[in-house]
């Protein structure tokens, strides 16, 4: 079990959605903080039926459950009974209830125009296991193979439950919710899509590739954003001195689903994809530590259009970060970092991710950073 780097709020004090992709462990995290909640968990067939129904009869048993256990109410999987939240704000409002409200999907209560509760309850969400979670049982190699998602991480055979999770990701996340009119094509999507994991996406060329329209292909990115199996990362556009690419890249939230789908095999140093998987994990550390730490800085990437690149871009020009699993960065891997500076001269600090054993810093101030120097300057808060 692991100490998980998101708190939540003390019971009692606040009413909150819980969001996240499916198996990252919000009901254990849940489970670990309110061990004296009453729980309402939609997963159970029986309790299922018995919401659907008839919303109201959380308003009704709530209003009859002695007052001590009322500190906080736990409702997991909250996007399978969207008219609950109704009741939620009801009992929020006049019983001064607190709840937390944990799914893996926002995508169906946005769409049933649901009572998302009018800003009364604030958001947090659980990524991946970060490699500060993991502490002394963290393996880079194992990470980029495995993923993050806790089970498969520490499984040795995490191609079953890898392939196990995209069955239940398909017929529970997508099938069930009625997400899609053709499952099939949208299977064949995730497959193309992850060949594009860390990239600018053409619509139109995937489109070809799956047999469908660039707008049901549009529509099909949108449902990995909702259902938090992917993110959009933006492109850094101010005060471009020359032309920068506008449109964002593509990660999926998870290497190992990437590897799985794209059919990788292992992921040796020195291979192309075990690369990209080194990048997807940066983009990961990142977007973790700035969601847990509630940091009021932007993510972002810069490119010009000569196709000159930078991976990522902290904030407004406060740090610059290449990533490369190279052991040893040479001046070809500094090429994006060496030009951002000429484009963007406020630039604060730049620094390469990398595997290289020792930290060092070049003669024109370019950082040279080895993954645990980086994991553990990131989270002790200072590469921000």
């Amino acid at each position: 079990m692991f100490n998980r780097n998101l708190t939540l709020p003390e019971a009692g004090t606040e009413s909150f959605f819980l969001w996240g992709p499916r198996q990252t462990g919000k009901s254990t995290l849940l489970r670990q903080t309110y061990r004296d909640a009453r729980w309402v968990d939609l997963l159970k067939s029986e309790e299922f039926r018995r919401y659907v129904a008839h919303p109201e009869f959380l308003r009704e048993e709530l209003e009859i459950t002695p007052s001590d256990s009322k500190r906080q109410v736990v409702i997991d999987e909250i996007q399978k009974v969207p008219a609950l939240l109704d009741e939620v704000h009801w009992l929020i409002e006049n019983r001064g209830l607190h709840f937390a409200l944990c799914g893996s999907s926002a995508r169906k209560v946005k769409r049933g125009a649901a009572n998302l509760l009018g800003g009364r309850a604030i958001r947090y969400e659980l990524h991946g296991l970060s490699a500060s979670e993991l502490g002394g049982e963290f393996d880079l190699g194992r990470m980029l193979n495995h993923g993050y998602l806790p089970r498969i991480y520490q499984t040795n055979r995490p191609n079953r439950m890898l392939d196990a999770y995209i069955a239940d990701y398909l017929k529970e996340e997508i099938a069930a919710e009625g997400q899609v009119r053709n499952l099939p094509a949208f299977s064949d999507f995730l497959d193309i899509a992850a060949l594009s994991d860390g990239q600018i996406i053409n619509f139109s060329n995937i489109a070809r590739d799956c047999g469908v329209s660039s707008h049901t292909v549009k529509n099909y990115f949108q449902i990995l954003e909702d259902t938090l199996l992917a993110k959009w990362l933006p492109a850094y556009k101010k005060r471009p001195k020359r032309r920068v690419i506008g449109a964002p890249k593509f990660y999926f939230s998870d290497a190992g689903i990437v590897n799985r789908l794209a059919r990788r095999g292992e992921l040796l140093p020195g291979a192309d994809n075990y690369g990209k998987a080194f990048e997807n994990w940066v983009f990961h550390e990142l977007s973790a530590y700035l969601s847990y730490e509630e940091a009021d800085v932007e993510l972002s990437y810069w490119r010009l259009a000569s196709g000159i690149e930078v991976d990522f871009v902290l904030g407004d020009m406060q740090v610059a970060i290449e990533a490369k699993s190279t052991t040893h960065t040479h001046s070809n891997h500094l090429k994006g970092l060496r030009t951002i500076i000429t484009d963007q001269p406020g630039i604060k600090r730049r620094v390469v991710v990398c595997r290289e054993s020792r930290a060092r810093k070049t003669s024109d101030d370019i950082e040279v950073m080895p993954a645990e120097t980086f994991i553990k300057q990131l989270w002790d808060g200072d590469i921000i």
